[in-house]
């Protein structure tokens, strides 16, 4: 697998967001994913998209079907389905805002994820680096901030939910070096 580019990234995460169109239970939810696809398809370079729509197409992540009236339209296949989706979840920890309040609660991960599934377990570790997870033990990650779905859906895409927990708690016996690491001063 290659390294996806920007606009290779705009491409999939677009057409993962017609999935998304499609899923839309309200027509405000359809107009706002609609707005949003929008405005990524306008910054695209056009040379840029067809280079990358042959390279989307080489690398099997896309495909182009013809329809009976002669057009065509672009599907992402699983592989991309697949992509989009952790592209989509990766943005999603990019734009993640910490709480200006914290609300006095630990978000622990632990997991025991097997040696043939250490793609995963490689993708979850940066994952939580990333979400600004300090590492307490080797498959124990501790951190205040409420990101327990973000990781959630990671766990649901890689289907690895019986490896995988998230715990919320009230205290951990080294609270206070903890605040000291994340709020870089204790009262």
């Amino acid at each position: 697998m290659y390294k996806i580019g920007k606009v290779q990234k705009k491409i999939l995460i677009s057409l993962f967001g017609g999935v998304a169109l499609g899923l839309s239970h309200s027509p405000r939810q359809y107009f706002a994913t609609l707005s949003v696809i929008h405005k990524d398809w306008q910054k695209i370079n056009q040379r840029s998209f067809a280079r990358s729509l042959k390279r989307l197409s080489q690398e099997k992540l896309i495909k182009e079907c013809k329809m009976p009236n002669g057009s065509y339209k672009l599907v992402l296949t699983a592989e991309g389905k697949k992509i989009a989706h952790q592209l989509d979840l990766f943005g999603s920890v990019k734009t993640f805002i910490k709480p200006k309040k914290w609300d006095g609660k630990w978000r622990i991960v632990i997991f025991d994820i097997p040696e043939n599934d250490r793609v995963f377990r490689d993708i979850l570790r940066k994952h939580l680096y990333t979400l600004e997870f300090k590492q307490l033990q080797q498959s124990v990650f501790v951190s205040p901030y409420p990101c327990e779905k973000t990781i959630l859906d990671l766990v649901r895409l890689y289907n690895a939910g019986k490896y995988v927990r998230v715990i919320t708690a009230s205290d951990i016996d080294n609270a206070s070096d903890l605040k000291k690491h994340f709020f870089k001063k204790v009262k």
